[in-house]
């Protein structure tokens, strides 16, 4: 863990090899990754080999049997979130340590750090046209930032507890949070004004996520229930049930189709958005599921868990893919690019790893 008097941003690179034997093609193969299994310093910079094993073949742009890991450190607490912009360029990070940080995604060079939160700061996301960056924390506020200039531009007072989560209209002229205070709300991304509230819920709401028709909003609640409600009109639509304990983490499919949600259950449910019928459960973390995220082909979904590892998810198997092992905390937030080449993490171990092949 990093000490937290050094604020100085390192970065460190792991390569990853496969050891799968060759089979024949139609056999499936199974993957796990080992763990750290080698590690070394050379020159300031740390190596280390990771084994894999295939669960099944698969395409070749989804195929993570050579991987690199390259490490970002610098936040002196816990991380609360990642978010890629929308041109792949940029990393965004948040963390208990009440500052954002912007990398560049390629080389993992930390651009600027954002301050302003004067509590941890909980949830980042860039508006779709990439030109401004939004954060939510414990502090109670939604603040506006431009990212190539590190300009704060307007602080909203949003909610009377911390803001757990907040994402975009698809048009990026709104912006919906989610808050501990057991609302959901609105926000006009121009002017900063609340277009509307929903009502509100039995209890604090984890996440919440916008479909990509920007129709509908999705809400994850300490109640274990998934709530699907109209966007413009605040009216609710469907209340998914099914897990048996909180529903922490929730995604749209790139098609709109399909929600998926993770619990402390440590189950994922994938859910039929139209109808609000459960289509299927993906079991194989061993603690609660924090984060998801699709891959734009709608193939593959990521998720990261309390248990300290990232899955990557095959859907039209239900099957893991792959699971990441490295991270030495819980797993709070991650984001994929969009050719499904660079994944991105962030842990409770206070780094974020960059996972490439």
């Amino acid at each position: 863990m990093l000490n937290k008097n050094d604020s100085s941003p390192t970065t460190s690179t792991t390569s990853t090899t496969s050891t799968a034997s060759t089979r024949s093609e139609r056999s499936s193969r199974w993957l796990i990754g080992t763990g750290l299994a080698t590690l070394v310093a050379v020159s300031g910079v740390a190596f280390g080999v990771y084994q894999w094993r295939d669960q099944q073949q698969v395409e070749a742009r989804a195929n993570w049997e050579n991987v690199q890991v390259q490490v970002l450190t610098g936040h002196t607490n816990e991380l609360w979130s990642v978010a890629l912009s929308p041109d792949g360029e940029t990393l965004a990070t948040a963390s208990e340590d009440k500052t954002i940080r912007l990398w560049n995604a390629d080389n993992g060079e930390l651009i600027r750090t954002l301050e302003g939160h004067t509590d941890g700061v909980l949830s980042v996301a860039f508006s779709p046209d990439g030109e401004t960056l939004a954060s939510s924390g414990k502090d109670f506020t939604i603040r506006q930032w431009n990212p190539a200039t590190g300009e704060l531009l307007r602080t909203i007072n949003a909610h009377t507890k911390f803001i757990r989560s907040i994402a975009f209209s698809p048009d990026g002229q709104q912006l919906v949070s989610s808050s501990w205070d057991k609302t959901a709300k609105v926000w006009d991304w121009q002017t900063g004004a609340l277009i509307r509230a929903f009502e509100p819920q039995p209890t604090g709401i984890f996440a919440v996520a916008v479909s990509p028709d920007g129709e509908t909003i999705a809400t994850a609640s300490k109640d274990n229930l998934v709530r699907l409600w109209n966007l413009q009109t605040g009216t609710l639509l469907h209340t998914l049930e099914g897990h048996t304990d909180s529903a922490r983490s929730i995604a749209f499919s790139p098609d709109g189709q399909t929600l998926a949600s993770g619990s402390n259950d440590r189950t994922i449910k994938l859910w039929n958005v139209e109808t609000g019928t459960l289509q299927r459960t993906l079991e194989g973390h061993s603690d609660l599921v924090n984060a998801l995220t699709f891959s734009q082909d709608g193939m593959l979904l990521v998720s990261g868990s309390e248990d300290s590892t990232v899955r990557v998810w095959r859907l039209d198997a239900g099957t893991t893919l792959r699971a990441l092992f490295g991270h030495t905390d819980v797993v709070r937030s991650v984001a994929l690019s969009a050719d499904n080449e660079q994944l991105f993490s962030g842990s409770v171990d206070q780094t974020v790893r960059m996972w490439r092949h």
